[in-house]
């Protein structure tokens, strides 16, 4: 039939996941809208950043259920965002080994491949350290440093990956 479009169906080996700048940047050569995730045991810190990638921004957190649940408030947020790719924190340890946690994170990553999306895993070290120190300097309660730290590390996992992306 003329006019008919054949669509290739979509593998998911197509999707890039990866920990290497290089690759993720080649993968959206016109910028875009990229999240960033800090993913827990209990929830996901979300950020999201400019399609020029300059400044990362805490947006929300998600309280960790059932990973279906996760996908589809997560897929929601990031449709209504417009986000063309997607940053992991990848918790190494401090030698930069791989830690249990960074298993949990990739597993993450691969259940994300059938957005179609390309994921960069990001080193996350200090990470959630990093803000609570910030939260303590600027005399934030313990109660709104638990609400917010997931979000905060998110945007500091965001900011370090992107600032790395537009590095000459």
């Amino acid at each position: 039939m003329q006019g008919r479009r054949t669509r290739k169906a979509f593998d998911i080996s197509d999707t890039l996941i990866t920990t290497d700048r290089e690759p993720f940047r080649l993968a959206l050569p016109t910028g875009g809208r990229l999240i960033g995730l800090d993913v827990g045991t209990k929830t996901i810190g979300l950020a999201l950043c400019d399609a020029q990638w300059t400044i990362a921004s805490a947006a929300h957190t998600i309280a960790r259920g059932k990973f279906s649940r996760d996908k589809a408030t997560l897929v929601d947020f990031m449709r209504a965002q417009q986000v063309e790719g997607i940053v992991i924190g990848l918790p190494l340890n401090l030698d930069g080994s791989e830690s249990p946690r960074s298993q949990a994170s990739r597993s993450f990553a691969r259940n994300l491949a059938d957005l179609g999306l390309p994921i960069l895993l990001w080193d996350e070290r200090w990470s959630t350290q990093a803000v609570t120190r910030m939260m303590i300097d600027a005399d934030t309660s313990r109660a709104r440093r638990d609400a917010l730290v997931d979000k905060l590390a998110a945007s500091y996992i965001l900011q370090g990956a992107i600032d790395a992306l537009t590095a000459g």
